[in-house]
C-alpha cells in the first residue's frame, strides 16, 4: 500500500496529523488554564479521517462538520493562527471571534462549519451540494456527522432527497462508537451505521478509520462517482477518540484496556511506522518535522494571546447579509 501513496503523500500524511493531534493537545492544556472557555470537543485520534480525506478531494470541494471541528478545520486550510485565536474569542479568529470552538468557519476554505445542533449541518450539506448541481459547477460536498447524529430524523429526510436529486454529496459518519457517551450498541438494533444507505438504494461502505490509505480510497471513489453525476454515497468511517466527548466528559463509560487496544492503533504512529519502514525520511528530517509543528503551536497560541478582542460593535455584524437590516436599531 506504500507503493500506492508514496513518500510526498505519508510526509503530508504525517505533518498534517501531527499538527492537528498537537494543536488539540495544546487547547486541552489552555482550556485546563481557563484560557479558552465554553464547550470545547477534540479531534485527538481521529486525525486519518481528515488526513485522507484531504488527499482525496480538491480545494474547490466543501466540506461540513458538527461541532468536532478543529482538526477537519486545520486539514482544509485553516490556519492554527486563526483557528486558535477563534478558541480565545480574538477578533483574528476564523469567525472573528464570534463562533468559537464549535463554529469554524471559512468561506475562503471552503469550510462550512462547525454546527452544534446536533444532525443539522447533515441538511445543510445537502443544501451546499444543491447549490453547486443548480449553478453547474463541478464541486463536490463532504458532509461529516457522528454516530449520535444518525439517529436524527434529518438523516433520513436528507439521504431521500440527495439521492431523488442525485446530489453531489458524501455522507460521513465518523463512528467513535459512544456519541455523547452511550455506545451504539445501546442504541440501535443496527449496528453498522453504512447500512442505512440502503433504504434509499445509496451506496455504502465500511472503512477503517485509523488508516489514511483506506480513508483516501473509500472518498476518492466516492468523490468520482459524485462528479460523474451519479449522486451521494455514505461512508461509516470507524475512529476513535482518545479523549471524551468533550472537555467535562471524563469518559468512565469505557475500560482502560479498550482504550489501551485503540492507542495501539493510533493512526499517527501507524504513518510514522510506515515512513520509516520505507525509508521515506531520516531521523533527522522526522525532528525536522516535528519541530516545526512545535513552533507552529507556540506561534498560534502567541497570536491569539496578543490579537485583540471584537469590538463592542461587532455584536449586530455577520448575523444578516445586509448589515442595515431594517429591524436593528441602533
Amino acid at each position: 500500500m506504500a507503493a500506492q501513496f508514496g513518500k510526498e503523500t505519508y510526509l503530508y500524511w504525517y505533518e498534517i496529523m501531527l499538527l492537528q493531534r498537537k494543536f488539540e493537545e495544546k487547547t486541552g492544556q489552555l482550556y485546563g488554564m481557563q484560557k479558552i472557555r465554553g464547550f470545547c470537543h477534540l479531534y485527538i485520534g481521529q486525525e486519518a479521517v481528515s488526513a485522507g480525506c484531504m488527499t482525496a478531494i480538491e480545494d474547490r470541494d466543501n466540506m461540513i462538520t458538527a461541532y468536532r471541528d478543529h482538526g477537519l478545520a486545520i486539514a482544509k486550510g485553516i490556519s492554527a493562527r486563526e483557528c486558535m485565536a477563534e478558541l480565545f474569542g480574538k477578533a483574528t479568529g476564523c469567525t472573528k471571534g464570534k463562533g468559537g470552538s464549535m463554529h469554524f468557519f471559512s468561506k475562503e476554505k471552503r469550510f462550512f462549519g462547525g454546527h452544534g445542533i446536533v444532525g443539522g449541518q447533515i441538511g445543510l450539506g445537502a443544501g451546499i451540494a444543491f447549490s453547486d448541481k443548480y449553478n453547474g459547477n463541478d464541486a463536490v460536498t463532504i458532509c461529516f456527522f457522528g454516530d449520535g447524529a444518525a439517529r436524527q430524523g434529518i438523516l433520513h429526510e436528507t439521504f431521500n432527497m440527495a439521492m431523488t436529486w442525485k446530489l453531489p454529496v458524501i455522507f460521513i459518519c465518523e463512528n467513535n462508537y459512544y456519541a455523547m457517551g452511550t455506545s451504539v450498541e445501546r442504541t440501535s438494533n443496527v449496528l453498522d451505521i453504512y447500512k442505512f444507505a440502503d433504504a434509499y438504494d445509496m451506496p455504502g461502505d465500511s472503512v477503517d478509520g485509523m488508516k489514511p490509505e483506506d480513508v483516501h480510497d473509500s472518498i476518492e471513489r466516492a468523490v468520482r462517482r459524485a462528479r460523474a453525476g451519479d449522486g451521494p454515497t455514505l461512508l461509516e468511517i470507524k475512529t476513535y477518540r482518545y479523549k471524551g466527548h468533550s472537555m467535562s466528559d471524563p469518559a468512565k463509560y469505557r475500560t482502560k484496556e479498550e482504550l489501551e487496544e485503540f492507542k495501539d492503533k493510533d493512526p499517527i504512529d501507524y504513518v510514522l511506522r510506515v515512513i520509516r519502514d520505507n525509508n521515506y525520511a531520516s531521523e533527522e528530517e522526522i525532528t525536522s518535522i516535528q519541530d516545526k509543528i512545535k513552533a507552529t503551536i507556540d506561534d498560534c497560541v502567541e497570536f491569539a494571546e496578543t490579537s485583540p478582542y471584537p469590538d463592542v460593535s461587532e455584536v449586530y455584524k455577520d448575523i444578516y447579509t445586509d448589515e442595515n437590516y431594517p429591524f436593528i436599531m441602533d
